[in-house]
């Protein structure tokens, strides 16, 4: 079970033939400043993932967060158009860091499991132009850091080093093997 409203989690885990369902999670994402990228998305993806394993302690739960931060400072998802853009002309021609946890967990066998991955995107320079035009055509306002890597992310990104599913929003590489020690393979093993 995904315990996630992101389509772009589900489609991951979809295209690496995992069969599951989704159900969104009954609380809301904390954004604590006292603590890191890491702690943060870690915290986040647990009380995700306990909230629905509770519903539904029969079931492996699978939770996750994604954040980026520039410079240490976290950056969550945008508030509204404006602030998007303003999150864009701030990532324009930097690099920064986007973490996601995973938290992973069976609550009738008392088993839990978490992960995280790190990954550093450099943006191109961009012009208020492009940011307008990228703001027009993607929907900033549910992504950390008003951007997504996947479909468009071409015309802001100009480099990631690391995972590409982590930046996408679920680290699959990590995600994979977390899920085979709860017995879960896709239907075509990746």
């Amino acid at each position: 079970m995904l315990a996630s409203s992101s389509p772009r989690r589900a489609a991951l885990l979809s295209e690496a033939g995992f069969e599951f369902e989704t159900v969104p999670p009954c609380v809301a994402e904390k954004f604590d400043l006292d603590l890191t990228l890491r702690e943060l998305t870690i915290w986040n993806a647990i009380r995700k993932g306990v909230s629905a394993a509770r519903a539904h302690p029969d079931k492996i739960v699978l939770a996750a967060d994604t954040l980026v931060a520039l410079q240490d400072e976290i950056i969550g998802k945008p508030a509204d158009l404006n602030e998007a853009a303003q999150i864009l002309r701030r990532l324009s021609g930097l690099t920064h860091e986007v973490c996601s946890s995973v938290f992973i967990c069976h609550f009738a066998a008392g088993r839990t499991a978490t992960v995280h991955e790190f990954s550093r995107v450099r943006f191109r320079r961009l012009s208020s132009a492009a940011i307008n035009n990228y703001v027009e055509k993607v929907d900033p306002l549910d992504k950390a850091g008003a951007y997504a890597a996947q479909g468009r992310g071409t015309e802001i990104i100009a480099e990631i080093d690391g995972s590409f599913s982590n930046v996408v929003g679920l680290p699959m590489e990590q995600t994979v093997d977390a899920l085979a020690q709860f017995g879960i393979w896709p239907r075509t093993r990746v």
